[in-house]
């Protein structure tokens, strides 16, 4: 498992589209799976669940972002799994770091 937070200011609902347009646009084997929306007043909470197909390792890894905002004060959380072929223990978490690096890219660019 690999994991990246950032806390800092923006439009919630620019945040959300712009890292989830990024992540999709990577590659051709990433599936959207899931989402969440919430709202409370000011608080809104977004989470979505994406999954792909890594050839190098020959198999999937899946990427969780949850996205936080109170008014302009905005909370990223990506997490990505999976990925390994071993049984008992994790042998390659190259295709998980390389999902949470897409993330990564994706949330700087737009979280001040």
């Amino acid at each position: 498992m690999a994991k990246y937070e950032k806390r800092g200011i923006g439009d919630f609902d620019k945040v959300v589209s712009h890292i989830h347009d990024v992540v999709m646009s990577r590659s051709s084997t990433i599936s959207y799976e899931e989402n969440s929306i919430y709202r409370n007043g000011d608080i809104r909470l977004a989470v979505r669940a994406y999954e792909r197909y890594a050839y190098f390792g020959g198999n999937r890894s899946s990427l969780t972002i949850t996205v936080l905002g109170d008014g302009d004060r905005i909370f990223v959380s990506a997490v990505a799994t999976g990925g390994s072929s071993a049984m008992f223990f994790k042998v390659n978490t190259w295709s998980e770091k390389s999902f949470l690096e897409t993330a990564i890219n994706a949330i700087d660019t737009i979280v001040r």
